[in-house]
């Protein structure tokens, strides 16, 4: 067994925009804690958790990597995580392992669209939450000014737990300690502050505090100072410079003493069953229950195999543990064990609830699966992680004739390991579709797929995901008959078809009556307006948004069968959506941009030129303006290019699918005049 506890745990995440300095905290924090004799660079492709070639070359993180060490009798999990937009998917993927969400922020650059994304999302998720102010020594840094716009933009609950000082050379502790000078406030007032903060979860506490004017204790505040974290009733910030250490000492305490444990943290939103029936699940993280476990993290290696990393919620993880994946009936020996530290595996004996470990080749493992050793947790699972919706594009192919299976079940290992890769196959165009968050996203994973699994891919512009739907009610009637010499197909359907609100989707309602329509067929007319659904009214692009309502048609004793029923409903359906006033939807996209205040009109400009709008804007420190804008998919191509020679390369974006609205008349024209709808027989 590991030589800690669940209660000795601390599992933290690191997020935050790229370039804010998270893996150089690691850095100094592996180096504090005495695991590394000498900080890398990510400049130098030394670091611990920038190990792959393309993370080395790039000077960025593109995947989330694990730490972990000892100290102080305490054990931490760090995630270090990517900050660059289009890899934002990885950041997300790591909440469920942690209790505490750390975003970084770079002193100089200060809150960025990342910054803000993180946040919401973390306290969305209802884990507890951190701010770390990175680079407190760098030049035209206003720390002040810093803390002020932090705590307008996030909440007067965003309150300093140590401050800068001797112009950020050290910081000084403020709650433990409430003596000492800073570069800016009082100490003695932040430690106010925060006490203040803290006691008033709790009502007891707040008497002796205010009306016996009893100074309080650090132990006497552990308790509340949990229940305000895990409440988003506080949100600690911590001063930090990781190039020169000043604060890392301070920080790693602050994890150390003041972060919650496994037993502390809000529980995880697990749920069990299927659909609607699914109920809430409590894991307990108690080392002698059943064992519960989710995999946050996959890496397929052509050489190792797949890597499944996860964290163990409930029970205890030991070589020879016979697990079973998701709703799985037969279970996999857990043959080797590790703990990692970033591309090093340790070889472990045993897992405890709220430690993160990993096996290796087990191919059946997939990201957001549960683990678990008995079949009393089957169909148990978490409740969906709010990832953005991928819909930036390119189309793949084969180099040559006799790749295309290599290059499909390469493409198929990216996909397994993000959540934002999704890859599709369109019948319609015949083209194989690999979707990311950005033109970056779906650079790196083709250059990943070169290096790690030797396939190389053509690619070229997909189809932007347009979709079709309707503006009106209307209803459809079609007879499929056909006779061939002996047995014959016989269906009838009368169907409506209603618009929905724009994202709801499809619905189907059945109010046949009378048994016009046998119960047995009902499914088939399904099947056929969902393949018809799927072909388009329009310009060829699927249908959405809908509902269908089947009321009545006939049927023959002998002649009906389910083919029958999934040509009418076809043909009926078809019917009614070109008397429903038919239109073409096309995606938007929501921007947050960040950018130097000079520069403001030529990127408003380029934006309404890109059918865009501005939603509005916010000032902030240092002489930059946040942006929020909208606007069509097809229109952001080269948005990345275009925003960086706009700015000299200082303005900073997000972009996140937001909703389909309807194109304009002239492209639903062009688009609806490229159309050529097959005939299909029947």
């Amino acid at each position: 067994m590991p030589r800690y506890t669940a209660d000795a745990i601390r599992n933290i995440a690191l997020v935050g925009q790229s370039g804010s300095g998270k893996t150089t905290l690691v850095e100094a924090l592996l180096h504090r804690a005495g695991v590394i004799g000498t900080p890398g660079d990510v400049e130098k492709g030394n670091t611990v958790c920038d190990f792959s070639p393309l993370e080395k070359a790039y000077c960025h993180s593109l995947s989330s990597t694990v730490v972990s060490f000892d100290h102080d009798q305490i054990h931490l999990n760090l995630i270090d995580t990517p900050g660059m937009p289009d890899f934002i998917g990885q950041s997300i993927a790591a909440f469920p392992a942690v209790e505490t969400v750390a975003v970084v922020i770079d002193a100089v650059a200060g809150i960025e669209p990342v910054t803000r994304r993180m946040l919401e999302w973390a306290g969305a998720r209802k884990l507890c939450r951190m701010i770390i102010i990175n680079r407190i020594d760098a030049k035209g840094a206003d720390l002040a000014a810093l803390v002020e716009a932090i705590r307008d933009e996030f909440g007067a609950e965003c309150l300093p737990l140590n401050l800068p000082a001797e112009d950020g050379a050290r910081v000084v502790d403020c709650f433990f300690n409430p003596d000492g000078e800073a570069d800016f406030s009082s100490v003695a007032d932040a430690h106010g502050r925060i006490i203040d903060q803290v006691v008033e979860v709790d009502e007891a506490l707040m008497e002796l505090y205010l009306e016996q004017g009893q100074e309080l204790a650090p132990t006497q505040l552990h308790a509340p100072f949990e229940q305000a974290l895990r409440e988003g009733h506080l949100v600690p910030v911590c001063f930090v410079s990781a190039r020169s250490g000043a604060g890392v000492p301070e920080l790693l305490e602050v994890f150390e003493r003041l972060m919650p444990n496994p037993m502390e943290g809000n529980p995880r939103p697990f749920l069990i069953g299927e659909g609607e029936a699914a109920r809430p699940f409590s894991a307990e993280p108690d080392p002698d229950r059943h064992v519960v476990a989710h995999v946050f993290k996959v890496m397929a290696d052509p050489y190792v195999g797949k890597l499944g990393v996860f964290r163990i919620h409930q029970g205890t993880v030991t070589k020879d543990s016979q697990l079973f994946i998701g709703d799985g009936r037969k279970p996999f020996r857990v043959g080797h064990l590790f703990k990692l530290q970033g591309n090093t595996q340790i070889e472990v004996d045993a897992g405890i609830p709220g430690d993160i470990c990993a096996v290796a080749k087990i191919e059946e493992l997939h990201f957001d699966a549960v683990l678990h050793d008995s079949h009393e947790e089957d169909y148990l699972h978490l409740k969906a992680l709010p990832f953005p919706v991928p819909v930036f594009g390119l189309a793949v192919d084969a180099p040559s004739r006799g790749d295309e299976q290599r290059l499909s079940g390469a493409l198929s290992r990216l996909v397994e390991e993000d959540p934002c890769l999704h890859l599709e196959h369109d019948s319609e165009q015949n083209e194989l579709v690999l979707r990311g968050l950005g033109e970056l996203h779906l650079r790196v994973a083709l250059e990943q797929m070169k290096d790690r699994f030797k396939v190389e891919a053509q690619t070229r512009p997909p189809r932007i995901p347009y979709r079709e739907t309707i503006a009106a009610a209307a209803e459809g009637h079609y007879r499929h008959k056909k006779q061939t010499g002996g047995a014959g197909q016989f269906g009838e359907v009368f169907l409506r078809v209603t618009p929905l609100q724009r994202g709801a989707g499809f619905r189907f309602v059945d109010e046949v009556k009378g048994g016009t329509i046998p119960g047995q067929f009902i499914p088939a007319v399904e099947k056929g307006v969902r393949q018809a659904m799927q072909g388009g009214a329009v310009a060829g692009y699927p249908l959405q948004d809908i509902e269908v309502t089947v009321y009545d048609g006939k049927h023959h004793s002998v002649d009906s069968k389910e083919v029958a029923f999934v040509a009418a409903g076809k043909k009926a359906f078809l019917v009614a959506v070109r008397k429903a006033r038919p239109l073409l939807l096309e995606p938007m996209i929501s921007l947050d941009l960040v950018v130097p205040n000079e520069d403001v009109g030529p990127v408003t400009g380029d934006l309404t030129a890109r059918r865009g709008q501005v939603l509005g804007t916010r000032a902030l420190p240092s002489g930059r303006l946040a942006i929020k804008g909208l606007a069509p998919l097809a229109e952001l191509g080269d948005y990345a290019g275009k925003l960086k020679s706009l700015t000299g390369g200082h303005g900073a974006f997000t972009l996140e699918f937001s909703h389909y609205q309807p194109a304009p008349d002239k492209l639903q024209g062009e688009l609806a005049a490229q159309w050529r709808p097959r005939d299909e027989e029947d």
